[in-house]
């Protein structure tokens, strides 16, 4: 016999029904905000380009389709795996928006990802962040 030990968390719902929950989270885990665009779809494009790499899709037009987005709007997002290493690190991490707009968006972003060059694709990326100011972490 196997006995298995779990805390229930009963909620009550509309006219009185009572719900099973997740235990919530305590005060101190609960985080504020949410993740910028820009970082998801920097996520995003890491993903897409495993899957292309692995041969799980055949090529953007597959994903695009799956991803029920055009085929310019995929090219767009996978792009943004041309840009240098620390600049993708810098666009995953950073801090949740907590009100208003994100400050770093994917169009700001285009005219660095057809840099080739590295160095003045950081030069370039130096400029959109004073511009929209965006803070060092």
């Amino acid at each position: 016999m196997i006995t298995v030990k779990r805390k229930v968390h009963f909620v009550r719902r509309d006219h009185g029904r009572k719900a099973i929950v997740d235990a919530p989270r305590p005060a101190d885990q609960a985080r504020p905000g949410r993740i910028p665009r820009i970082s998801r779809l920097m996520a995003l494009a890491i993903r897409f380009d495993r899957l292309i790499r692995e041969g799980k899709v055949t090529g953007l037009s597959e994903l695009a389709c799956l991803a029920h987005v055009t085929q310019p709007r995929m090219t767009q997002i996978v792009n943004l795996n041309h840009l240098a290493p620390d600049i993708q690190e810098w666009l995953l991490f950073l801090p949740r928006v907590t009100s208003g707009r994100d400050r770093v968006h994917e169009r700001a972003l285009r005219p660095v990802t057809v840099e080739i060059d590295w160095k003045r694709q950081r030069r370039r990326w130096a400029r959109v962040r004073t511009a929209f100011r965006v803070k060092k972490r």
